[in-house]
C-alpha cells in the first residue's frame, strides 16, 4: 500500500481562531522529536511526501527546522500549510529548506479572525516571502490559497482588496469578476507562485446532516497522523473520530492493514461510507461523479 501524501501534525496549535474551522476539541498537542522521527521512518516506506499539518499551523513551531531536518534525513519532502502570521519567526533558511517542496499560505484566514494587524501588516511579510524566493531562485511552489468563493460573493470586498495587491505586485491582470465567472483553479503569478481559488467547506461532524454514500480520497490517497499519535484515515478527521490505530502502540504497518481500515476501503470501492463520520462529510462529493 502506497499513499500520494501522509498528514503529520506537528502540533495542534495554530494560534487562530478563524470562523471557517471547527473548533479545536482535543486539548494542545505537540509531537515530540523523537516520536517524530519514529513516525517519519515508518511513513517513508508508505510514501515519498509528507505534509505537515491537519489543524495546527507547522510555523508555529519555534524549531521548525528541526523536524525538517528530520523529513529530509529519510529523503522525503514536505509541505507546509499556514495561514501566514507565523512567517517572521523564521529564517527564509528554514523555508526554503531542500526538503521543502510547497509552501501553503492560507489567505482567507485574515479577515476571519479578530486581529490587531492592518493587511498591510499581513500581507508584506508573504510578499517578501515571495521576492525572496524568486530571488534566490529557490525551486519549491508557494500556493497563495483563496478558498473563500462562494456563490453569495460573501468576501468580494476582501478579495477585491487581495487582487489589486497582487496585479500591482506581479505585473499581472487578476480580475475580481472573471474569477467569479469564471471560476479558474489557478492563476500563476511567478515562477511556481500561485493563487489557488477554491470554495469554502464544511468540516465533517457527526453533527453534521446525513448526506448518504460516497467515496473519498482517505485512505487511498492519503492518510494523516495527528499530534497525540492517533492515525485517521482522512485529513480532515481533525478530532480523531476515526481511530485507526495509535503509533505509541502500534506499528503504521498494523494500522493501516486493520480490519477497520480494509472495511473502509473496501466501502468506498463500492460508493458505499461505511462510517458514521463518513457519513456526514460533505467533502466526499467532491468525489462522485454524475
Amino acid at each position: 500500500m502506497k499513499f500520494y501524501r501522509i498528514y503529520i501534525e506537528l502540533t495542534n496549535v495554530c494560534g487562530l481562531s478563524c470562523s471557517f474551522c471547527p473548533t479545536k476539541e482535543l486539548p494542545s498537542k505537540e509531537m515530540d522529536l523523537i516520536f517524530f522521527e519514529s513516525v517519519i521512518e515508518q511513513a517513508s516506506h508508505y510514501t515519498s511526501e509528507i505534509a505537515c499539518h491537519v489543524v495546527g499551523d507547522p510555523l508555529t513551531q519555534s524549531n521548525l527546522h528541526e523536524y525538517l531536518d528530520i523529513i529530509h534525513k529519510y529523503s522525503l519532502k514536505a509541505i507546509l500549510t499556514t495561514s501566514g502570521y507565523f512567517l517572521k519567526k523564521h529564517t527564509y533558511d528554514t523555508l526554503f529548506h531542500p526538503c521543502v517542496k510547497q509552501i501553503n499560505i492560507s489567505l482567507n484566514s485574515f479577515n476571519k479572525n479578530d486581529t490587531s494587524l492592518t493587511f498591510e501588516q499581513y500581507i508584506t511579510p508573504i510578499l517578501s516571502l515571495c521576492e525572496a524566493k524568486l530571488q534566490r531562485e529557490e525551486e519549491l511552489f508557494i500556493n497563495l490559497r483563496v478558498w473563500n468563493l462562494d456563490e453569495m460573493m460573501s468576501e468580494r470586498h476582501f478579495n477585491e482588496i487581495l487582487f489589486k495587491t497582487f496585479s500591482t505586485t506581479f505585473d499581472t491582470s487578476v480580475e475580481l469578476d472573471t474569477i467569479y465567472s469564471e471560476r479558474p483553479k489557478s492563476i500563476r503569478l511567478a515562477s511556481k507562485i500561485l493563487i489557488h481559488f477554491d470554495n469554502y467547506f464544511e468540516w465533517p461532524s457527526l453533527k453534521n446532516k446525513n448526506y448518504g454514500d460516497g467515496t473519498c480520497q482517505g485512505l487511498q490517497s492519503h492518510i494523516a497522523i495527528l499530534a497525540s499519535g492517533k492515525v485517521v484515515p482522512c485529513c480532515l478527521d481533525c478530532d480523531g473520530i476515526i481511530e485507526l490505530g495509535d503509533l505509541h502502540t502500534n506499528s503504521l504497518e498494523e494500522i493501516v492493514n486493520s480490519q477497520r481500515a480494509k472495511t473502509m476501503i473496501e466501502g468506498f470501492k463500492e460508493h458505499k461510507a461505511v462510517e458514521e463520520l463518513c457519513q456526514k462529510c460533505s467533502y466526499k462529493m467532491r468525489f462522485t461523479t454524475q
